[in-house]
């Protein structure tokens, strides 16, 4: 809730699940007790949502701008309100846009107080740069045993918001099943359009809620089995005359292998209508 009391007063008689202070534009302590009080009648739970692009006037200026010292200082101030007013249940978040500032701030808190934390990476922009902001300061605290509940923000639809927070949690262990999904850079052996094609997969079997992994190669490395007509065989077992199952679905004889293991060796290529280089495979 920011700006207006009052709108808090009534969400509180409408019986939300839980409210949100902005502590840097709630207005003074006396509203703020008078918050905390209706929410203690009714047992609902507080939010202390501390944002660096909303501290409280005073901190900016002791501060100088935006910091993780005034974003600890001003969860600080209004965790010892609940306190005062014998309201324990609470939990508290320091948003910024900045990761390493958000980091820090919580870093600084954890040493401080016991109550949960809500982490999140606000304002942190597109799907892209807002997923990589998300990812280091969400994943750096998370890692370190900090942090209870979370929140991505993206400027995009908010399923995707769920989709990056549900990845983020996989990627550290801490959310089993679904699909885990992993596939090659594009290089020079892939021979399938890779990018395309991952992607396909990916979106095929997003909603999956078995726990799955799926790969999607390039090529296939030494050591893989390739799928014959006899059988898999591991590849550098496949010779002339072999029928090997194709991209297409169907069985085609190969016609020549060959094999040679290059360690250090300075290859040079001939490929079709370009110059020849050089490389050390």
């Amino acid at each position: 809730m920011h700006f207006n009391y009052k709108l808090a007063l009534i969400a509180l008689e409408q019986g939300v699940d839980g409210l949100r202070l902005n502590p840097g534009n709630i207005g003074g302590t006396a509203f703020v007790r008078e918050v905390v009080n209706l929410a203690k009648d009714k047992r609902i739970p507080i939010r202390i949502g501390v944002n660096a692009g909303s501290l409280e006037k005073d901190l900016l200026e002791k501060y100088g701008g935006p910091t993780a010292d005034g974003m600890v200082e001003s969860a600080l101030r209004h965790i010892r309100i609940l306190e005062d007013c014998g309201y324990p249940e609470m939990k508290v978040s320091l948003k910024a846009s900045d990761p390493l500032m958000m980091i820090e701030a919580y870093r600084m808190l954890a040493d401080r107080v016991e109550y949960p934390f809500h982490l999140g990476v606000t304002e942190a922009g597109t799907p892209g740069v807002g997923t990589i902001k998300s990812s280091v300061g969400l994943g750096a605290l998370l890692s370190q045993g900090i942090g209870d509940t979370i929140r991505v923000s993206l400027s995009a639809d908010p399923t995707e918001e769920v989709r990056v927070g549900i990845d983020i949690l996989k990627s550290l262990g801490l959310r089993k099943g679904g699909l885990t999904f992993v596939s090659c850079p594009s290089c020079g052996r892939a021979d399938v359009d890779l990018v395309k094609l991952a992607k396909q997969v990916e979106d095929e079997f997003r909603g999956l809620h078995e726990d799955i992994h799926i790969a999607v190669m390039g090529c296939v490395p030494e050591g893989e089995r390739v799928v014959t007509a006899e059988g898999p065989k591991p590849i550098e077992a496949v010779g002339e005359g072999d029928e090997v199952l194709t991209h297409e679905g169907s069985y085609r004889k190969v016609a020549w292998a060959t094999s040679h293991r290059y360690e250090g060796e300075i290859v040079e290529v001939h490929p079709t209508g370009f110059a020849p280089f050089r490389l050390t495979p």
